[in-house]
């Protein structure tokens, strides 16, 4: 399958970013008591092998991994991994894009989208969590986290490299609807207000949405 426009240049920015990325966001979690909340109930409902997918550096990989998922990571790019791989010896992490993942049907417990499909246009996410929901047991849960908003945003700097990435906020309840859309249940929302202080501070609100496959065929 022939790799997407927004693929190839969110590939090629995260190549670039991936080493002062990863010592930039290591810490991220020590100051979000809510992000952690919301990854260790994650944690406790899952049953089963989870795909940390959009994996980055690994850190959630990592903090799922200490709270006893039996968690890898995917991400599109290889400098991404390779830097996962180096700082979480003991985690897989493989290559690999959201829009055709090389998981069989229904073997997941468990797929987390940390603030990765914020990459993903609007015209390309249907198909995505399509795909979620296929990798997913019956009984399985996906975890959303995004950005919320209404319009796209392109940044061509971060970190002080220069890159070519689209960011795409989104409502909670369009959101909400398209996973109802792609076969999953809505089994609960978060928004939180931006934390405007300390030193990850945030433009947007942010959104965190928990669905699940449905047990029974529907």
């Amino acid at each position: 399958m022939s790799e997407a426009p927004f693929e190839r240049v969110t590939r090629e920015s995260y190549d670039v970013l991936a080493a002062d990325y990863a010592a930039w966001i290591r810490d991220e979690l020590a100051v979000k008591p809510l992000d952690r909340a919301v990854l260790a109930a994650f944690a406790e409902l899952v049953d089963g092998p989870v795909a940390d997918v959009g994996c980055g550096p690994g850190r959630i990989t990592a903090h799922l991994a200490g709270l006893g998922v039996d968690v890898s990571g995917i991400d599109l790019s290889p400098a991404m991994v390779e830097t996962a791989r180096c700082a979480h010896p003991g985690l897989r992490f493989e290559v690999g894009s959201m829009t055709a993942l090389g998981l069989p049907e229904g073997g997941l417990g468990g797929l987390i989208a940390w603030y990765s499909i914020i990459h993903v246009p609007d015209d390309t996410l249907p198909a995505v969590l399509a795909g979620f929901r296929r990798v997913l047991a019956p009984g399985g849960y996906l975890q959303l986290a995004f950005q919320v908003g209404d319009d796209p945003v392109h940044r061509g700097e971060a970190g002080g490299h220069e890159v070519n990435l689209h960011v795409h906020p989104r409502r909670v309840d369009r959101v909400a609807d398209l996973l109802g859309d792609a076969g999953l249940e809505v089994r609960a929302r978060l928004e939180r207000a931006p934390d405007r202080e300390g030193p990850f501070p945030e433009a947007e609100p942010q959104a965190f949405v928990l669905a699940r496959r449905p047990a029974q065929a529907r």
